[in-house]
């Protein structure tokens, strides 16, 4: 099972979510940026890795939100969740078609991966917007 990290990275009320390429056995879904992790790498290093490769941000890693199991045809995944602060506002959009920030109460209008809805799920039971 591979392990994979997602980051929940907030700003004024709203949440940036990712949209996958075209091409990916994924495509056009919605997650929560993050990947694989790296053998001898904690998922915060991995979470810090990824995100800047991705966006050419600076990340700090905070809490443990929640993990999601889901068996997709090409891979079976364990996903990771944490919090991530990040203080800069310039994403360069490398590995997904769009990132978007969205009202927290308005991330279940979005057609997530499934290894992502259970923590969409967890996000709006902790804001009691479900």
């Amino acid at each position: 099972m591979q392990i994979v990290t997602a980051a929940v990275i907030e700003k004024d009320g709203r949440v940036l979510i990712a949209r996958r390429k075209k091409g990916d056995p994924l495509e056009d879904k919605w997650e929560f940026p993050g990947g694989k992790l790296e053998p001898d790498e904690t998922p915060e290093d991995c979470l810090e890795r990824e995100l800047h490769e991705e966006f050419g941000i600076r990340a700090a890693v905070g809490e443990f939100i929640g993990s999601s199991r889901f068996n997709y045809r090409h891979a079976a995944i364990e996903l990771l969740a944490y919090r991530v602060a990040c203080p800069s506002d310039e994403f360069k959009v490398k590995a997904h078609e769009e990132i978007r920030w969205v009202p927290l109460e308005e991330l279940g209008r979005y057609d997530f991966s499934e290894a992502d809805r259970p923590i969409v799920q967890k996000l709006l039971e902790l804001y009691r917007l479900k």
